[in-house]
């Protein structure tokens, strides 16, 4: 992992969409995340498909411009039956990470499964669990507004638990055994 000042880095994570994308940015300080920023680009109002690409690569340029991210991580789509449902995703996710390609900022991308596998230790946990957890992990107050932007997050703290755990646990068998072996990520 690439590191900004002194022993710090700064992930944007990004969950590409087409009526919503999240992202979420974090620092890496001494080895423990905490929240920069979060949020959604809402796309539902616009029709144009064209325009919505611009919305996302202008947001994403303009959290890159402020906070200057050492790395980017995506949440990969995953593969559905419809077609030109994968062909929209992928656009959204390519001009997502079009900025920080432009500036040579590291892009990396992991599967749905992957991300909350690396969140919760199970690969099939729910977004309410995956935000849940965020939650109490970074230690904000209140309850989620946007699964999409907790998405976001989730995908900076897979790579920040990637890069620094190579070899990430496998799937628990209950909640209950997670909490048992991870006891800092409960509050």
């Amino acid at each position: 992992m690439k590191k900004a000042e002194g022993n710090e880095s700064i992930i944007l994570g990004i969950d590409p969409g087409t009526i919503i994308t999240g992202y979420g940015l974090i620092r890496i300080n001494n080895r423990k995340p905490e929240l920069l920023a979060m949020g959604i680009i809402k796309l539902h109002k616009f029709d144009n498909p064209y325009q919505k690409l611009g919305l996302i690569y202008k947001r994403i340029e303009s959290l890159i411009l402020e906070f200057s991210p050492d790395e980017v991580a995506l949440e990969a789509p995953f593969y559905g039956k419809n077609v030109q449902s994968m062909l929209k995703l992928g656009r959204a996710q390519g001009m997502a990470m079009a900025p920080a390609i432009n500036r040579g900022i590291p892009v990396f991308e992991y599967a749905p499964r992957r991300i909350k596998q690396a969140i919760t230790g199970n690969g099939n946990a729910s977004k309410e669990q995956i935000a849940k957890l965020i939650y109490n992990m970074l230690k904000i107050e209140g309850e989620p507004e946007s699964l999409d932007a907790t998405d976001g997050i989730a995908a900076a703290l897979c790579h920040y638990y990637q890069e620094n755990n190579p070899t990430l646990p496998k799937s628990y068998g209950s909640w209950k055994e997670f909490i048992r072996k991870n006891p800092g990520r409960i509050k």
